[in-house]
């Protein structure tokens, strides 16, 4: 049995989350956790969020760390946790594909190893998706540990145009011309008073309608890392489903947990995934110089980030001898 008892557990008294009385009763639920070399911080985020849901399903893609001994050491015996192993490095979007083909709950969250749920930010989340039936998927704010708000929990979706306005500092004239000179940055915006409807939100923390997923189809494995939850936003707006952004559901994010050991292994396939998203959904809308421009500025970011780390890298050598 599971369900939202909203009387009964005290949640929400004017649109704000109060308190959680016990988790005897927990979400209609299943949270699925990509992981790859997450180590301790596996453990801590599938502690988190336990006790709150009907079923919680690690993805592991091939690591080789001993982050699964570590869980199956912390939950020797935990029914609602289950671990699925890949034999290779499948990418995020396939193993959420996995995960979700595996989930038997009407709603699944998208969960980052790196990322902690509180007690009340998922009953929040859930609530918001449950009132609203023309939403597909909801976010809640992503924040760092001392509590400020990181980028991507609510997202303007960078199109082409928006890219080149923030790569040459446009932005700065927003406040002249907002609808030209947009900064798709909304985290440097304040936080609104309610929910709202968003172009997009963030892999890291995404609860989707299961009905939604049917209708709009799984994630695109075409994409490695990075940019598949743009992808997926995309596609959940033409299929007319709403994206909605919680502002009163925070969750800790230690952002780049299961990226730092290979960044221009990261970043590669960052960049790769940028270049398939411009592609796949802007080509036919924006003349081809511009798109040229869009890509020569892709792959000289890129190659500007792989220098800096190689530096970084041959410096600690030079250093260590």
């Amino acid at each position: 049995m599971c369900g939202l008892d909203l009387e009964r557990k005290g949640f929400y008294v004017d649109g704000l989350p109060g308190e959680m009385e016990d988790n005897s009763n927990p979400l209609c639920v299943s949270v699925v956790i990509v992981n790859y070399n997450a180590g301790q911080t596996l453990v801590d985020c599938v502690e988190s969020a336990l006790p709150q849901v009907t079923e919680v399903l690690v993805v592991d893609n091939a690591s080789s760390d001993r982050s699964l001994e570590l869980c199956a050491e912390r939950f020797p015996s935990e029914a609602k946790l289950k671990i699925m192993r890949n034999a290779a490095n499948l990418g995020f979007a396939a193993a959420c594909n996995i995960g979700t083909k595996a989930a038997a709950q009407p709603y699944v969250l998208f969960l980052n190893p790196d990322c902690m749920l509180s007690k009340n930010s998922l009953p929040r989340l859930l609530h918001v998706l449950e009132m609203t039936p023309q939403a597909g998927m909801v976010g809640g704010l992503l924040t760092n540990q001392d509590g400020t708000e990181q980028a991507g929990g609510r997202r303007a979706v960078p199109t082409p145009w928006r890219s080149l306005v923030r790569a040459f500092g446009l932005y700065r004239f927003e406040r002249y011309w907002p609808r030209l000179f947009f900064d798709f940055h909304l985290h440097k915006q304040s936080l609104p008073p309610e929910s709202l409807e968003v172009e997009a939100i963030s892999g890291a923390l995404m609860l989707v309608r299961q009905e939604a997923i049917r209708d709009v189809g799984p994630w695109d494995e075409g994409y490695f890392l990075h940019c598949e939850d743009l992808d997926w936003c995309m596609r959940f707006r033409e299929k007319g489903w709403k994206i909605l952004f919680v502002p009163d559901a925070p969750v800790v994010h230690h952002k780049g947990t299961c990226s730092r050991s290979r960044p221009i292994f990261v970043e590669w396939h960052k960049h790769r995934g940028m270049m398939r998203f411009y592609r796949k959904f802007f080509r036919q809308e924006y003349p081809g110089a511009l798109m040229w421009l869009v890509a020569a500025g892709i792959w000289l970011r890129f190659g500007a980030i792989a220098t800096v780390h190689c530096t970084r890298y041959m410096g600690r050598l030079a250093r260590s001898r």
